[in-house]
């Protein structure tokens, strides 16, 4: 068992360095490309890189049928959802850092506990303080002179309420159909809004689309195909609090790849504040987690 956990966590910290490397190649694509058409070229790669699984998954004796009414709507409600977030994402980085759009994007974990507030769920005061230091930490790294926020950091902030209406919404259908069927359907509907998205408000172009190549083959095949089989393998043998701790580190992976790769550097004030964000991020995931675990 212990051998299953330290392999998973190996696992999620992988998936943590992909996605969080994937924000500097969702920025370099659109060096050559719109942004819509790179997000619907970038899941149409992932429905292919998931396709093999999904043709070679054999349903169990108790499983309900391979493709049933209840699996396309919740793929396809997954899918709106995602193409929402994903492409929010993707135009704030035209007007933003990768390493603010990770720090704020991560913001989603400490948003799904409060929207589960609308569901009836509980929320303990890890939740508040975590978001308390998140909010503190977004001003420093977000406010500048004369209470200016930059409009990236804002499409940013808004997709990560999509991303955690997203997670509930997958926390939802995952527990009753599927996982890899609802996330290949998912992908294809995200691509094909995207795409749609993408011919009605960008210029198409077949040699500035072989110029982003490496970028959109790394945000698809890397980042959503192999990054999300990786999570799906992971997550089976994975301790929830490490699984929430290791995929946070999202955010700092970002950071890393936006100084390497990009040259991108903050003064000391946004550094501290992204340091605010992230540990209020563990503290609204350990905290509750701690507080049950005396109470068992």
């Amino acid at each position: 068992m212990r051998s299953q956990a330290l392999r998973a966590d190996l696992l999620m910290l992988i998936t943590a360095m992909i996605w969080g490397s994937a924000f500097v190649a969702q920025r370099l694509g659109m060096d050559h490309i719109g942004p819509y058409l790179y997000s619907g070229l970038r899941f149409a790669l992932g429905s292919l890189v998931l396709l093999p699984l999904v043709l070679l998954r054999r349903p169990s004796a108790t499983e309900k049928p391979p493709l049933n009414r209840g699996l396309w709507f919740g793929g396809g409600l997954m899918g709106v959802a995602l193409a929402l977030g994903i492409n929010l994402q993707q135009v704030g980085l035209l007007f933003t850092s990768v390493t603010n759009s990770g720090f704020i994007t991560g913001l989603y974990v400490i948003i799904v506990p409060l929207l589960g507030l609308f569901l009836g769920h509980r929320t303990g005061m890890g939740t508040w303080l975590g978001a308390s230091l998140a909010v503190v930490g977004m001003f420093l790294l977000s406010v500048g002179e004369n209470f200016h926020v930059a409009s990236g950091d804002w499409l940013q902030l808004a997709g990560a309420f999509v991303w955690g209406a997203h997670v509930l919404l997958v926390g939802f259908f995952a527990s009753r159909y599927d996982p890899i069927r609802l996330s290949a359907i998912q992908f294809v509907v995200c691509a094909v809004i995207s795409l749609l998205l993408a011919l009605g408000f960008e210029e198409i172009d077949w040699h500035a689309i072989v110029a982003a190549g490496p970028a959109i083959i790394y945000g698809g095949v890397i980042s959503v195909g192999i990054g999300y089989t990786l999570q799906v393998i992971a997550q089976k043998h994975a301790i929830a609090s490490h699984a929430a701790i290791i995929l946070s580190l999202e955010a700092v992976f970002a950071a890393i790849a936006g100084a390497l790769l990009l040259s991108e550097s903050l003064h000391l004030r946004g550094y501290l504040g992204c340091a605010l964000m992230f540990v209020g991020m563990l503290v609204a995931q350990l905290w509750p987690r701690q507080a049950h675990a005396k109470a068992a």
